[in-house]
């Protein structure tokens, strides 16, 4: 970047609106959909990955799964602070663009190599659209909306797992998993080219020794601590939902849905929560629900239809800790929030 272009972050800064209208949030859903449907779609389209790359289930599914989410967690803060001084903008449009170019690279991947190298690229470019769609949210909002813009982007994620795990089963057994990967690219393309749409954002002007202290702020590590400790349980129990329930796939995909349209409903509750309390008071009641439904879910786990009730609810407290840590990371380092959440985003993938 040119030193023109570097000087031009604080007077755009200042002119650019503190709020960001319900139009540019959905703007930025719409990548945060596209990501969250890439990350549940292979879980319906594993056998036909495994069949068609003469690979085992396991190894598609661990291999695959386990690639994408290191490289996130790595790859979130160091991107967001590399980019800092961007227009949000620009990093939206390339982080989209890299994971378009990891997409088509699974659709075409010949081998279970090329499929993890598209794995690889397609992780990079997430870290780099979501942290940034969320700080985007974050920095465009004043302190009483910021929590409405936050649940707006982490809808679309929460969306995606009530449409990822269905439309992933659909196309594996009517058109294939590449035809899957090919949809996605134009959902990503489509999310590419509406950011144009938005107005220019800058993050704070720090140096990257500066944003580096997010990684040692121990306001930060706090917080991300609390992100990992509460979402761990709930991914475990997603990871080995089968074994759990000990029934049909059919009711498997029902507690999905079930679990997805709960974590809709919190995340839509959460910021009248916030207003009304506090973040920290909305991450405290997701916490004790997680903790008495996952109880709940042991005692009732092989009625379904009680099991399937349960996993909506383990959705909905699940859907209050997300955007309150997130609020609560703006609220204590806003001149870091944006490597904050990028962090933050790396503990969710860690979990």
């Amino acid at each position: 970047m040119n030193a023109p272009e570097a000087a031009q972050p604080a007077t755009a800064a200042q002119s650019a609106p503190r709020t960001l209208g319900t139009g540019g949030l959905l703007i930025l859903s719409i990548g945060t959909f596209t990501l969250g449907v890439d990350g549940f779609v292979l879980s319906g389209l594993l056998p036909q990955v495994a069949a068609s790359l003469h690979v085992t289930v396991a190894a598609a599914a661990g291999q695959l799964t386990t690639l994408f989410a290191l490289v996130y967690a790595v790859s979130s803060p160091v991107i967001a602070a590399a980019a800092g001084a961007w227009d949000r903008r620009v990093v939206l449009t390339a982080g989209m663009g890299v994971f378009v170019v990891g997409m088509i690279v699974q659709a075409t991947g010949p081998d279970f190599g090329a499929v993890a190298i598209g794995r690889v690229l397609a992780a990079l470019g997430a870290a780099a659209y979501q942290a940034t769609a969320y700080s985007t949210a974050g920095i465009l909002s004043d302190d009483s909306r910021r929590a409405r813009s936050l649940a707006v982007v982490a809808g679309g994620s929460s969306v995606a797992i009530v449409a990822g795990l269905p439309f992933g089963i659909l196309v594996g057994q009517t058109w294939g998993w590449r035809t899957a990967m090919w949809v996605l690219v134009g959902l990503a393309l489509l999310s590419a080219a509406t950011v144009r749409l938005l107005p220019p954002v800058y993050a704070p002007r720090l140096s990257l020794r500066e944003r580096g202290k997010a990684l040692t702020d121990r306001r930060v590590l706090g917080i991300l601590a609390g992100t990992v400790t509460v979402l761990t349980p709930v991914f475990l129990v997603i990871a080995y939902l089968p074994a759990i329930m000990r029934t049909s796939g059919a009711w498997i995909v029902v507690a999905m849905l079930g679990y997805g349209a709960g974590q809709v409903t919190g995340n839509a509750g959460v910021p009248r929560l916030i207003r009304r309390r506090s973040a920290g008071a909305a991450l405290v009641c997701g916490a004790c629900g997680i903790t008495a439904v996952t109880a709940i879910l042991a005692a009732s786990r092989t009625i379904d239809a009680t099991a399937v009730l349960t996993m909506a609810v383990l959705g909905f407290f699940a859907g209050l800790t997300i955007v309150p840590q997130q609020h609560r990371l703006f609220a204590a380092v806003p001149k870091l929030a944006p490597v904050a959440v990028g962090l933050n985003g790396s503990g969710i993938y860690i979990a």
